[in-house]
């Protein structure tokens, strides 16, 4: 018989021979170790940075309450909100007239929608960023200056009522709105809070609009400056006088157009 065959069969094992070289309960617990997941960014949070942040945010939302002005869901849109519909006389729809808004009180909506959220619906503003409507001497006096202001934009720094305001900025509403609503807003400026400024056509707007067509950038204070102070605008009614100062022959209030 071969001698191969009556040897016993020798099997090469693979792996490790646990019952002769280690203990198992060494080898598991070397497994488990490198299975063990690590522990960096994985710690609580600190109770400071809780605090910290929970403090920036209820200031933060306090901030917010207190500059936001009127901003409401409509305060992006530049034609002042949906359209509402108009009231009608004690006798119902097709009785008496539909009762319109003045000048002022259009501009009113524009201005709550589009610019009450820097000059405050208060009209004074924000110290040290947007400068103050109410008394201010470029709302009170020509509407020439204030129609350029808002149809190009403003880049400050900008002095009013003797205080500076360097970071002043104001954008373009030639694009955005129209001359009539441009010249509600102004009329609506130019007589609440105290001022004692005259109507705005949107005759004048549409005026300076066709004049400014070429301007490219905002104007800045020394532009302003160039322009006398008691500019109008065409079809635009001069400043009123003063309280308690003789009365302006010239000035005589502007109709108010058609809606």
């Amino acid at each position: 018989m071969n001698e191969s065959s009556s040897a016993p069969e020798r099997r090469v094992r693979q792996g490790m021979d646990y019952g002769e070289t280690a203990d198992v309960h060494q080898v598991h617990a070397a497994i488990q170790r490198e299975k063990r997941e690590p522990r960096v960014g994985l710690e609580p949070l600190s109770l400071w940075l809780i605090a910290i942040y929970g403090l920036a945010v209820f200031f933060g939302g306090a901030y917010l309450g207190r500059y936001s002005g009127s901003f409401g869901a409509d305060g992006l849109d530049p034609l002042g909100g949906a359209p509402r519909p108009q009231k009608h006389g004690p006798n119902g729809p097709g009785g008496a007239e539909t009762q319109q808004l003045s000048q002022a009180d259009r501009g009113k909506k524009i201005f709550s929608a589009n610019c009450a959220t820097c000059h405050q619906a208060n009209g004074l503003g924000v110290a040290g960023q947007y400068p103050p409507l109410s008394g201010s001497e470029y709302v009170n006096g020509g509407t020439r200056r204030l129609g350029m202001i808002v149809l190009k934009g403003l880049q400050g720094p900008l002095t009013v009522k003797g205080v500076q305001f360097g970071t002043a900025v104001m954008q373009p509403w030639d694009k955005t709105l129209t001359d009539a609503k441009i010249a509600d807003v102004l009329t609506y400026i130019r007589q609440d809070w105290g001022n004692t400024g005259g109507p705005v056509t949107p005759e004048g707007i549409a005026a300076l609009r066709k004049e400014l067509a070429s301007h490219p950038d905002s104007f800045t204070e020394p532009d302003l400056k160039a322009v006398p102070a008691d500019a109008e605008l065409p079809g635009g009614a001069p400043a009123a006088a003063p309280p308690g100062g003789p009365p302006n022959p010239a000035a005589s209030p502007a109709p108010s157009p058609k809606a």
